[in-house]
């Protein structure tokens, strides 16, 4: 059991709270709104009893996840005695400088000190601490609680031993961390979902397919393998003998469609008028709330499944 401070509760940090709690560690919540971690805190109510349904809770009940989860009202003593941090403030370079001065101020010099951040490269908001060494990006797919992949984003100057614990600390709860060996923008995962989503935007404006053929070929194709293997993988197993075979048969295939590629779509430009409406035409814009229950409760249903599927068939 460790002790964990999540440092701004909203979205993101009530979600990385579930997945600390529910492992077993002591969360203490802090938020400069001081409203903000009592209604985190109502957040995670409503939605363990769901979790618990989907066994997704570690064994534990509702009552035993939420007793594990403090509201505190100064950040000096959220972050008291703590073993890691989770940073979960405002995207803005400004805000996570000033919190990082005053994290690195506060916390046990043993702490980790990690940042939610999808964007920000480590080293624009660490560079002049004196504990810069003990500071990393922890990046979630989000919800982590039910997404387990998260980037582990060193600045040049992180301590390899602070990577192995950030990254020994994110399996403990049930995390898959990515761990890269250096800091790039983007990150791995922003960078490998731009790529298609830059081809999509693509095929909509030049008229090649719809938004909904898209989403088809994706939902219902790519992403039946996607969720339980990656692209490496895949195309290992799509080449009678191996990657190796793959690359010599399609390099050619793909060294085409290169040039077609060398273009961007301006994404607010005239073609998101047709993606909105398209997609309007399917959800309207007053029940997009309630898509997005219903996508967290497939991926809870999806989650579960491939535990099931893991035990059973093996991973």
């Amino acid at each position: 059991m460790a002790e964990v401070a999540i440092i701004g509760t909203g979205f993101i940090g009530r979600a990385w709270a579930i997945s600390h709690a529910r492992a077993g560690n002591n969360v203490r919540l802090w938020d400069q709104d001081g409203t903000a971690t009592g209604k985190a805190k109502d957040y995670i109510t409503e939605l363990l009893p769901d979790l618990q349904k989907n066994d997704l809770l570690n064994g534990h009940t509702p009552d035993q996840v939420l007793a594990r989860l403090q509201p505190i009202t100064t950040l000096e003593e959220a972050v008291e005695g703590v073993e890691y941090v989770q940073e979960s403030t405002f995207e803005r370079l400004d805000v996570k400088i000033e919190v990082f001065r005053m994290l690195d101020a506060a916390t046990p010099r043993s702490a980790v000190l990690a940042s939610s951040t999808s964007a920000l490269l480590p080293s624009a908001f660490t560079a002049d601490l004196a504990g810069r060494d003990r500071c990393v990006v922890a990046h979630p797919i989000n919800p982590p609680y039910l997404v387990p992949a998260a980037e582990l984003v060193p600045a040049p100057w992180t301590s390899p031993e602070v990577m192995e614990r950030a990254a020994t600390i994110l399996r403990g709860i049930g995390q898959k961390p990515i761990v890269m060996k250096r800091e790039i923008d983007g990150f791995v995962m922003n960078r490998m979902q731009g790529a298609l989503l830059e081809e999509a935007f693509r095929l909509v404006a030049e008229g090649y397919a719809s938004v909904e053929d898209i989403d088809i070929g994706i939902r219902d194709g790519l992403a039946l393998r996607w969720s339980f293997m990656g692209p490496f993988e895949t195309i290992d197993l799509n080449a009678p003998a191996g990657v190796r075979d793959y690359c010599q048969r399609y390099d050619g295939l793909y060294a085409n469609l290169w040039a077609s590629t060398q273009h961007r779509i301006d994404w607010n430009g005239p073609v998101i008028d047709t993606i909105e409406a398209d997609r309007r035409k399917l959800l309207a814009a007053d029940q997009l709330q309630a898509r997005q229950a219903w996508r967290d409760r497939r991926l809870m249903a999806l989650i579960a499944h491939k535990r099931r599927a893991e035990k059973e068939i093996g991973n």
